[in-house]
């Protein structure tokens, strides 16, 4: 490999984990934004950090997907070893996340690299369709549908719980001081002492009374929501960095291995989320569905599980798929969900997978 091709394989690797960063890293601090916890700058500031030591645990944690994810056993050693190979597949992959982060849509890192795959290996020929089918499709399709049941079976338990321990659910309105008497026009229909508030002057806002073991059940909620949100960001940071760095494998003859790989991809993930974030995080804390803070904390808690465990064993799932499914959930359960804009995500999930195969066959023409 010459050192040319050794920068233009780093350098699309690491664009396609900034495309990551920027499409992925709000999703687990969505939760916190379409529940009123956090403004949008400060959830992605929490979730990079936290997204930062998912990448780091990766080490220890998910080394597995790196071998998965090099496209051992999917296409022929010769192929997988060429700066093409990697610089094809990280290409495809990436262009099309930035597009979907563009519009907004939160898209599957994961999904458009199978495309890639697929897409390089159908078009020279090498491509083992069972084994791709079986390594990779069955846990992306699955992932969505288990996020979805989980959650909605989750919700209903927890709810219960909640009552069963006297803590009930409250909104109010709260006024400020721009008031006029209940006679003048204009007015909403939000009333108090005599007076209404104008329409856009009423900040309606909710929470928990009650106490958990002697605290507060509000507080005791927030804290577990931002854990469980951190959670989820450092699940995805520990699953998504592996199946990136394992592009940089072909140039382990200049010493760029596993370690390596590792750390500069999770540092072009967290710059991508601090950069450019949040057009995704918008459609996913306001566009999918209305939550309060119950029904975000299980959203995310029933994600963080479902995407730490499937790293640990190795499994290829999305944390995309997992995340906004589970959303999905939460939106049939409660009756909230906007399902225009769930066709939409839909519709980019269907999209991706042979967009990217097609970009990854053009490049694979072209470079090798």
């Amino acid at each position: 490999m010459t050192v040319f091709a050794l920068i233009l394989v780093a350098c699309t690797a690491l664009a396609l984990a900034f495309a990551n960063g920027a499409n992925d890293n709000a999703k687990g601090v969505a939760t916190l934004i379409g529940a009123g916890r956090l403004d949008t700058r400060a959830a992605v500031r929490y979730a990079t950090l936290t997204t930062l030591l998912g990448s780091a645990a990766a080490l220890l944690l998910a080394r597995g997907l790196l071998d998965r994810f090099s496209g051992k056993g999917i296409l022929s050693p010769e192929l997988i070893g060429t700066p093409a190979f990697a610089i094809s597949v990280a290409g495809a992959a990436g262009a099309t996340v930035l597009l979907a982060t563009r519009l907004g849509l939160p898209v599957s890192t994961t999904h458009a690299l199978v495309g890639s795959l697929a897409g390089v290996g159908l078009v020279s020929g090498t491509l083992e369709g069972g084994a791709l089918a079986a390594a990779f499709l069955a846990p992306l399709l699955l992932s969505p549908l288990m996020a979805l049941a989980a959650t909605a079976a989750a919700y209903p338990v927890l709810r219960r719980a909640r009552l069963a321990l006297g803590v009930s659910h409250e909104t109010c309105v709260c006024l400020t001081a721009d008031a006029v008497p209940v006679s003048g026009p204009g007015a909403s229909s939000a009333t108090a002492g005599g007076l209404r508030v104008v329409g856009d002057d009423v900040d309606c806002c909710a929470g928990y009374a009650g106490t958990v073991a002697g605290v507060s059940a509000q507080r005791l909620l927030d804290g577990s929501h931002f854990v469980t949100a951190g959670a989820v960001s450092f699940a995805r940071g520990v699953n998504d960095t592996p199946k990136i760095a394992a592009l940089l494998l072909v140039a382990a003859p200049f010493g760029l291995t596993g370690t390596p790989s590792l750390l500069l991809v999770g540092g072009a993930i967290a710059v991508g989320g601090l950069l450019a974030a949040r057009r995704v995080a918008t459609t996913m804390s306001h566009r999918i569905t209305a939550m309060n803070d119950g029904q975000a904390f299980t959203a995310n808690l029933t994600t963080a599980a479902l995407v730490l465990v499937a790293s640990r064993f190795g499994l290829p799932v999305s944390t995309t798929h997992v995340s906004v499914g589970a959303l999905f959930g939460i939106g049939t359960v409660t009756g909230a969900a906007r399902w225009k804009m769930i066709a939409t995500i839909l519709a980019s999930w269907v999209a991706i997978l042979p967009l990217a195969a097609l970009l990854a066959a053009l490049i694979w023409l072209l470079a090798a």
